[in-house]
């Protein structure tokens, strides 16, 4: 099993862009940054309010002075950016990526550019593979977490990563609970003459079950239906 992929960041600009991909990475499973000459230096305050709670990914970043050390020990290098810059690469999308670097041995990086230019033309020649973003033509504009979140979350499509806890829905309450209901509702909306007239009595109270035989309530929801049923009555007698 390979181990998993590094992310660099190549001279990035801003600490709350740097936070915001520590915050991409650690949401799909990646811990280890690499930042190539940040322009401001490291550590930067701004990276860690943006990074949300990564901050073990900040802690643990390494930062060295030229791309060619930063990935040394990697045999899968994917440089990211929306054009070719004149180096003759294959091209590869996030999830053929994904599955190679899932396919290798070695160890594999995610490279990214400054914000504002992306990565340069030496950068790019140092890659093993250009990996491009399908995406509109008309708006190709990525900021720096959404491309590191995009390449990490096809990575974790294959690493069985835990689904959010899903609720446990209770089940439909029993059709004893709903007459009962519909007969509670019925009682009180006589008292208020409010299947008059007597023609479109029978339509109203078809409506009425309709009404509150299709959300499927749990007996729970039930119970408080009739709670507050019961409570308008009360208040009432009470006056």
């Amino acid at each position: 099993m390979s181990p998993p992929p590094v992310i660099v960041l190549v001279r990035p600009q801003l600490g709350e862009n740097i936070g915001k991909a520590a915050r991409a990475m650690l949401n799909f499973g990646l811990t280890e940054m690499r930042l190539v000459a940040p322009r401001d230096g490291w550590p930067n305050p701004s990276a860690g309010p943006a990074a949300a709670g990564a901050d073990g990914v900040l802690d643990g970043a390494k930062v060295y002075d030229t791309l060619a050390e930063a990935v040394g020990d990697c045999v899968n290098v994917y440089a990211t950016t929306v054009r070719k810059r004149g180096v003759t690469k294959p091209v590869v999308t996030p999830e053929q990526a994904a599955s190679e670097i899932h396919a290798e041995l070695g160890r594999s990086a995610y490279v990214f550019g400054p914000e504002r230019s992306g990565l340069e033309t030496e950068d790019v020649a140092l890659a093993r593979a250009i990996l491009t973003v399908p995406i509109n033509p008309e708006f190709a504009s990525l900021n720096l977490a959404q491309a590191v979140i995009l390449c990490a979350y096809e990575w974790s499509k294959q690493v069985g990563l835990s689904q959010p806890t899903v609720e446990e829905l209770l089940p439909p309450a029993p059709q004893e609970e709903l007459e009962g209901l519909i007969g509670h509702f019925e009682r009180l909306l006589d008292a208020k003459n409010y299947f008059w007239p007597e023609p479109r009595a029978e339509t109203n109270r078809l409506t009425l079950r309709n009404l509150l035989t299709k959300p499927a309530w749990n007996h729970l929801e039930v119970r408080t239906f009739r709670g507050i049923l019961s409570t308008l009555e009360r208040d009432k007698r009470d006056r």
